[in-house]
């Protein structure tokens, strides 16, 4: 297996990368999280995953072990494939999708393309308990402003806004003050969005 890869940076898109490593060019696919995260520098290491079924050989990178690591436990669940793992790394940081599966979130796990109420239920389901071993997350662990975050999301598209450009600016605001209030997150979203 491919642990991870060390060269150049040959192509960089959203959805892919290649990677030079000693005259051979891996195409690797990544999230938008790996994207957004990839050193402006021409030399990379990526942690990699590599898939192997009968028709494909292929790999996926990632920018971090732990990034990895949840991409591994997504793929675990029944129903849950290699892309729709990646499109929830693409719409959720590591740290949020372990957070969501701790709390049992199930509207945002769902919220990810491709998702639906069922699956988002077995996610939960089939990892509380291994994220809550592997990383020591708990209930307690997960931040309590989560509350107030999730009220005014709901607030939010009750007032027509998407959920993903609502998120966007919710947590930037939590960024610049942890703990704001719920009005205060509506309040200041609204003059943003």
């Amino acid at each position: 297996m491919i642990h991870h890869l060390k060269g150049r940076l040959v192509e960089k898109n959203p959805t892919d990368i290649v990677v030079d490593c000693n005259g051979i060019g891996y195409r690797v696919h990544i999230s938008l999280h790996t994207f957004a995260q990839l050193p402006e520098s021409e030399l990379v290491f990526i942690y990699t995953h590599l898939q192997i079924k009968e028709d494909a050989h292929t790999l996926y990178g990632f920018i971090d072990k732990t990034e990895r690591e949840v991409f591994r436990q997504l793929i675990s669940v029944s129903g849950v494939g290699a892309s729709t793992a990646r499109t929830m790394l693409s719409s959720l940081e590591p740290r949020q999708i372990m957070e969501a599966i701790v709390s049992e979130d199930v509207a945002t796990v769902k919220s990810v393309k491709g998702i639906g109420t069922k699956t988002a239920q077995r996610v939960i389901l089939d990892l509380k308990d291994k994220i809550v071993k592997i990383y020591g997350m708990d209930e307690l662990s997960v931040p309590q402003h989560n509350t107030n975050r999730e009220e005014a999301l709901s607030a939010l598209e009750t007032l027509g806004y998407t959920r993903k450009q609502s998120e966007k600016v919710i947590d930037r605001i939590r960024k610049e003050d942890p703990d704001a209030t719920v009005e205060t997150l509506i309040k200041l979203s609204l003059k943003k969005l």
